[in-house]
């Protein structure tokens, strides 16, 4: 095979055994450790998938009530890690890059504790470089407060109501894992050296950052930006699809029918709009949207399976929630980073060195008669 032959993306290769997550790409299936998305999505808090994920990889992992605490101890110690002239360095850089930078402060280690502060850090440095890009002092965390209601809280300086809370629960909990994707896979490559799991997040994060990976949800906004309304909806997309332009937030390299993960942030942008957190109208229009590209795609690419993905509805939700979509990716990783973690640590203690060979397609040299003759 060559990369004409799909080899070049590894399609197909199976590249570890896991009891983390199962994938379904036909079935539109996603399993989380033995439990259904739509099961948990709506009634877990991100500490509870933290300790699922984590179960068995550590001598004792605390139960979810007791990992809240934890990891509110773990965001402070990671607020620590800030120094005084951060604000002013890295609020210039791309929000990702400057997450990336503050995660590069914390100890490696492969033990409970080293993995609660990646868990925690994303949260605190995503609303602290937000808050600097804005010219405002970052806030310390509330150790008291549950691991969502505390990002919010960070980043708008206010205790968030309960279905804000539960909102940004359900994204995180939604995007912890989803198989050997990108990210996924870079950190259990490099935790499969021994690196440590401070190695193997940061290239987990350097994976994310990518626009092919985690960089999507923010264009969609910018679509329905430039759609406007509802009505101008269909015509605007048969513009972009006949111009050539992909539709962001529709089509998945695994998923052959709507994504799962969709559904459930659907789900959580309809609860959160009963209290008025979402704008009317901008569901309205990203409902329409959403019905005309479907109906644009099966007649204009019959042939293809496009349907709703993750980055649609991600978009909608981390929109009302009072995110920039500058930091959708920040945001991601702050889910993700505990599957990272686990992957890593499944790796380590089931694996061995990640090291798969490659086909050498290049000039092959010249034997030494030939080179003679000339």
């Amino acid at each position: 095979m060559n990369d004409e032959d799909g080899l070049g993306g590894l399609e197909g290769v199976v590249a570890a055994h896991t009891v983390l997550s199962e994938v379904d790409g036909a079935a539109g299936r996603l399993v989380i450790r033995g439990h259904q998305l739509d099961e948990i999505a709506q009634r877990w808090r991100y500490e509870d998938v933290v300790a699922l994920l984590f179960q068995g990889f550590f001598d004792t992992v605390p139960n979810a009530a007791a990992l809240r605490g934890a990891l509110g101890r773990a965001r402070r110690e990671a607020f620590e890690r800030l120094q005084p002239n951060d604000d002013a360095v890295l609020r210039k850089m791309p929000p990702i890059e400057a997450v990336r930078a503050l995660l590069a402060r914390l100890p490696d280690g492969d033990d409970l504790a080293t993995a609660l502060r990646l868990v925690a850090a994303p949260a605190v440095y995503t609303a602290a470089v937000m808050r600097w890009r804005l010219g405002v002092q970052a806030l310390a965390p509330d150790e008291s407060l549950p691991y969502a209601a505390d990002m919010l809280r960070m980043l708008h300086g206010r205790t968030p109501t309960a279905a804000q809370a539960a909102a940004l629960d359900t994204y995180l909990v939604t995007v912890c894992d989803h198989g050997l994707n990108a990210s996924t896979f870079a950190a259990r490559v490099v935790a499969s050296t021994g690196a440590g799991l401070a190695s193997a997040v940061l290239a987990g994060i350097s994976a994310l950052k990518g626009p092919l990976h985690g960089g999507a949800p923010g264009p969609v906004l910018d679509a329905l930006d430039a759609i406007g309304t509802a009505a101008n909806a269909r015509h605007w997309l048969e513009g972009a699809v006949a111009s050539g332009q992909r539709l962001m937030g529709f089509g998945h390299r695994i998923y052959r029918v709507r994504d799962p993960r969709a559904d459930a942030l659907k789900g959580a942008l309809r609860r959160l709009s009963v209290e008025g957190s979402v704008n009317a109208a901008r569901f309205e229009l990203a409902e329409a949207a959403e019905q005309a590209a479907l109906a644009i795609l099966r007649e204009k690419k019959p042939d293809r399976a496009l349907e709703t993905n993750v980055e649609f509805y991600t978009a909608l939700l981390l929109e009302a929630l009072g995110f920039g979509r500058e930091s959708f990716t920040c945001v991601f990783a702050a889910g993700r980073v505990s599957g990272w973690v686990a992957h890593a640590r499944e790796q380590v203690k089931k694996g061995r060195l990640i090291r798969p060979q490659s086909v050498y397609v290049g000039p092959m040299p010249q034997d030494a008669d030939t080179e003679l003759a000339h």
